[in-house]
């Protein structure tokens, strides 16, 4: 497989995991959040990535949750599992239920926690990513696993010419290190990074990328038309779009992927709620924002980037941009 074997591109979202309020898997808010990406008119969704809790879940959860996300989306736009786990075993057991479930492919971190050397690394990659014939997607999650493939020379490229391998999401900090990445292996596998604003549209234009997996979809509404004006070779639209985008969600994380009031995934998902969207609750060990001056802060920067009536209005018009 590669690149062409997939027409994996544009925004889309790493999906939060719902939870009730008292910790429970919340299915039916799971369902509701495919619909609601899929009105907002994405190109994907990442399911049971780091936004999705995975750390959290047990497996038999973590099926489960594939299985909604698989059936909720129908076939409207591709779903790939993440299926990072502490050994080869164990993740290669997740790809097998993904496909089973009908996923469209499967996205693996190194083994958190493991420190994998770059031999190790590439040997954890050739077990997981052929235990089903699935298109598999690298991830590349420094802050999550302490590992950043990007700084191991010519890692990126083995690991593109694995048979299954047809995507990288290069979530490092170093943007450089990113277009590094782009450069080396953007005409073999799609690369998803960090393109939403002005410097990653001339990367995209100039050097190539596919696309955005961030967490939670909030900002979809910029985010989906810049990648269409992407697409259309309109650069003027796209600036504009991107500049919305970055004046939304540059308020709210930083350059190395912490949230800028609390834990990522709590704030996305204490935004997620201030817009009425069910992200549901946070698990142990994360908490939820409950400090009403943060939350004031949330709804300030929800206020002024028009980031809730550019939703409705993305939703009232059916998507039509």
């Amino acid at each position: 497989m590669n690149r062409d074997d997939v027409s994996w591109s544009g925004y889309w979202p790493a999906a939060p995991t719902p939870f009730t309020a008292s910790g429970e898997l919340d299915t039916e808010a799971l369902a509701a959040l495919m619909d609601l990406y899929a009105g907002m008119g994405v190109s994907g969704v990442l399911v049971n990535g780091s936004t999705g809790e995975w750390f959290s879940q047990t497996s038999e959860e973590r099926r489960t949750v594939a299985e909604v996300a698989v059936e909720a989306v129908a076939g409207r736009f591709p779903v790939v599992i993440g299926i990072s786990a502490y050994t080869a075993r164990q993740s290669s057991a997740l790809a097998v239920h993904a496909a089973s479930a009908g996923a469209d492919g499967v996205l693996a971190t190194p083994p958190p926690y493991v420190h994998t050397s770059p031999d190790e690394t590439m040997q954890f990659f050739t077990t997981v990513s052929t235990a089903t014939s699935l298109p598999f997607m690298v991830y590349n999650w420094p802050r999550g696993v302490s590992v950043d493939m990007g700084t191991s020379p010519g890692l990126f490229s083995r690991l593109a010419d694995l048979d299954n391998v047809v995507a990288i999401k290069d979530s490092t900090g170093n943007w450089l290190s990113m277009l590094d990445t782009v450069e080396a292996v953007a005409g073999r596998v799609r690369v998803f990074g960090s393109f939403l604003h002005r410097r990653g549209l001339a990367a995209l234009l100039g050097l190539g990328g596919d696309g955005n997996i961030d967490g939670g979809g909030v900002g979809a509404p910029f985010a989906v038309p810049f990648y269409r004006a992407v697409a259309a070779g309109d650069a003027e639209s796209a600036r504009a779009w991107a500049d919305r985008y970055r004046a939304f969600s540059g308020r709210l994380i930083n350059g190395d992927y912490s949230g800028v009031f609390a834990s990522p995934i709590p704030q996305l998902k204490a935004v997620m709620n201030l817009l009425g969207q069910p992200g549901g609750a946070v698990r142990e060990p994360l908490l939820p924002v409950t400090d009403a001056s943060t939350l004031a802060a949330l709804r300030n920067i929800i206020d002024e980037s028009g980031i809730a009536e550019a939703s409705a209005r993305t939703l009232g018009a059916g998507n039509a941009y």
